[in-house]
């Protein structure tokens, strides 16, 4: 008795309301309908008449260069679309299975009210009575609170109390008032839910389909309307027996109201199911493409005040904000890093990491980033969510989801080269590479009045006073005096110590400082005065490393890497990106002196093993490196529109495992040295690319670096067949060349 009452004095009031309302107030009730039913009636008048309708949640897109898509990221996954762009089957099919009135009534329908409470009354299947723009008010509100992060308010419908359903009815009376029919019908149909993975009719239509929502035939767009009604009920994907029967309910509404044909209904009451899913891909773990340098993007949104005082805020406009985020990245680049990357170690069951990153110098901007991993764990793959590619951490401290770099080896080695020839030095000088015990208390130049430290004497590490072995090369035959630029493009451990004994510590720091190269794992500075890093023994991102080598190809300009073209709002607005950040870093006749040396290596160096010739195509300079341990191997290159990190090695926490007596890819190597595989990754991927950003020849250096004994050495005869197992940091051995001294192996 209580509930037939109940559903009585709901009758009353939503009659009263309906029938009497007058613009946005109550013509007041007579007494005897009783104290509730009055201060129902006066808490409508007293609510506000005017509804903010916001864009709904709207998916952001993070797009190539080129417009490819990379990844979308969502909390409702929701593609908003012009009503002339909805099949008009959803159209007809909505408003004949949720509001036949809907072109006739103001907002609130009395005739539907009565219906449904006539119905309700007499014990049939429960009918609710919401109209159109009652049920895209609900949404509205619904949404606004969501978007702001206020879950505890949101109301579903039985939940609703009677005062719930009085708002909503003078916010759908007065919505009629300011917003046409049509308009209506767009944003309801772009705001409501059929599936967890499906905001919005586009969506839902992509999602079950795989097509458009301007697309959609009869039979589909009559099962997207009956799913309105209960979403988890009639989830074709889980209950598709219940999804035919509920789309021919709405096919026979769509029949009795004029909108089809007998024909047409039963063409489309008997067509199958015929469901052709695409799944949603959220965020990067379902990028198209480039998950790292996805994740590498949302966190270079996430991490900056630009977007949001709070990371809260921050997260809410990439997942809810409909951002188009345009990037740096060339898809055609990018698809042939991956494929490279993935050939470099195989199934890999020992987890070998593979990167490769490319730079655009002169601009910055990055064109390719790439690893052999996946994102989310899958049978026999090697996943992470650690980016090789980049910093632990940004310049602000905030993570970024990297490695934090590997030990960069004898790619260090042209920062101090650089040096000697910014202290205007020859780039052919002789220097006396013979010298392998630099001790403890050496005296090493600091004008800045820092101590070097660090030391190689087998002697004193005896005397355990904390120097290393005597330095060592990668070949027993190499210690003795020779042209620096030599000593260079053959990676001579010797020759680089025995140039920066002549050199400012201090000097050789703002060098490498100037060309921006820092720690992967804190950004912290590269301490050239501990000796080791003269060697590379510092982690260092392939990223960094990469716009670092960038500058010589600039000419001595350098440019902080980038990744975002554009970041445009839904209406347009452009939020803040990235521009290009260059500066004068070193002169540039030392570019173009480093240019020239490292042009060599590939000709006649440590990187002649090197295949595909790229320098054949294109001129191209490179450098090698090698950890001491040969667990981090480098291939560093570029040309004058590409520069291109490449790296093969252990990425696993710690990075103790030693490149030695190991089989990759079914070979095996007795030890890693960069020309064996991170240098055919990257000499594989250059030749596919280095057509695509032309940059032409390298400038010459001035002929005052040329002062020094001779004409640099050229290659005669072959290279030897194998080479010596490196006994401590360096690369390997390179073909023999004429030189003061022969070489001696």
């Amino acid at each position: 008795m209580a509930a037939t009452l109940g559903r009585v004095f709901g009758y009353l009031v939503l009659s009263v309301v309906g029938g009497l309302l007058s613009a946005s107030l109550v013509v007041p009730v007579v007494a005897g309908t009783g104290m509730a039913l009055k201060g129902s009636v006066s808490y409508f008048n007293s609510l506000p008449a005017e509804l903010k309708v916001g864009p709904p949640s709207q998916s952001s897109k993070v797009l190539s260069a080129d417009g490819k898509l990379i990844a979308t990221f969502f909390a409702e996954n929701r593609v908003p679309v012009k009503l002339q762009d909805i099949s008009p089957f959803v159209r007809n099919a909505v408003i004949a299975v949720e509001d036949s009135r809907f072109y006739q009534h103001p907002g609130v329908d009395p005739q539907g009210i009565i219906r449904a409470v006539r119905v309700n009354l007499s014990g049939g299947d429960r009918q609710g009575a919401s109209t159109l723009t009652q049920q895209y008010v609900a949404n509205v509100l619904n949404e606004e609170r969501l978007s702001a992060g206020r879950t505890e308010e949101i109301v579903l419908g039985g939940q609703k109390t009677m005062l719930d359903k009085l708002r909503e009815i003078k916010l759908a009376l007065e919505l009629e008032k300011t917003h046409e029919k049509e308009q209506i019908l767009e944003g309801y149909l772009n705001i409501v839910f059929f599936n967890r993975d499906a905001y919005g009719i586009e969506a839902a239509a992509r999602l079950f389909f795989s097509t458009s929502a301007k697309n959609l035939t009869l039979p589909q767009a009559a099962l997207l309307a009956g799913l309105v009604n209960s979403p988890s009920y009639y989830n074709p994907l889980t209950n598709p027996k219940g999804a035919v029967q509920r789309r021919n309910v709405v096919l026979s509404k769509m029949l009795a109201q004029g909108m089809i044909g007998q024909k047409a209904y039963d063409a489309a009451a008997s067509t199958p199911l015929q469901l052709k899913v695409t799944p949603a891909r959220q965020g990067c773990a379902g990028a198209a493409m480039a998950p790292y340098f996805c994740d590498y993007v949302s966190h270079l949104i996430l991490n900056n005040k630009a977007y949001g005082a709070t990371f809260d805020d921050r997260e809410r406009l990439l997942y809810r904000g409909g951002l188009t985020i345009t990037t740096t990245l060339d898809s055609r680049l990018q698809a042939v890093a991956q494929a490279q990357v993935n050939a470099s170690a195989g199934a890999n069951p020992d987890k070998w990491g593979a990167a490769l990153v490319t730079v655009q110098p002169g601009t910055g901007k990055i064109l390719a980033m790439a690893q052999n991993t996946v994102f989310l764990p899958a049978p026999g793959k090697f996943d992470t969510q650690l980016n090789f590619n980049v910093d632990a951490r940004d310049a602000n401290g905030y993570d970024l989801s990297g490695a934090g770099g590997f030990q960069p080896g004898s790619t260090m080695k042209p920062f101090t080269f650089a040096e000697w020839l910014n202290d205007g030095r020859p780039l052919n000088a002789i220097v006396d590479a013979s010298r392998r015990v630099y001790p403890v208390g050496f005296p090493w130049r600091s004008s800045c009045g820092k101590r070097v430290l660090g030391g190689y004497s087998s002697a004193q590490k005896a005397a355990n006073e904390g120097a290393d072995d005597d330095l060592q090369n990668n070949d027993p035959g190499y210690y003795r005096p020779m042209p620096i630029n030599y000593g260079l493009f053959n990676s001579i451990n010797t020759a680089t110590f025995a140039t920066a004994a002549q050199l400012d510590f201090c000097a050789i720091q703002r060098m490498v400082d100037a060309v921006g190269l820092h720690s992967g794992l804190d950004r912290a500075q590269i301490d050239m005065h501990q000796i080791g890093n003269l060697l590379g023994a510092i982690g260092v991102s392939p990223l960094n490393l990469a716009s670092a080598y960038a500058t010589f190809a600039n000419d001595g300009r350098h440019c902080e890497p980038i990744a975002l073209v554009s970041v445009v709002a839904p209406d347009g607005r452009r939020l803040a990106a990235d521009r290009a950040s260059c500066r004068d870093a070193i002169k540039p006749e030392v570019a173009r002196g480093v240019n020239a040396v490292l042009q060599d290596v590939l000709v006649q160096g440590s990187g002649w093993y090197i295949h595909p010739k790229v320098h054949e195509i294109v001129p191209t300079a490179a450098k090698t490196g090698t950890s001491n341990t040969n667990g981090a191997t480098w291939v560093v290159g570029y040309t004058r529109g590409l520069a291109t990190a490449s790296f093969f090695g252990d990425t696993s926490k710690g990075q103790k495992r030693e490149g030695r007596n190991v089989t990759i890819n079914g070979k095996f190597y007795k030890v890693l040295d960069g020309y064996m595989i991170a240098g055919p990754q990257w000499a594989n991927y250059m030749v596919q690319v280095v057509r695509l950003y032309p940059g032409g020849e390298f400038p010459d250096p001035p002929e005052s670096m040329m002062r020094g004994p001779g004409p640099r050495p050229t290659t005669v005869g072959p290279p030897p067949p194998r080479f010596q197992e490196p006994e401590r940091q360096g690369d390997a051995t390179p073909p023999p060349s004429p030189s003061p001294e022969p070489s001696r192996r």
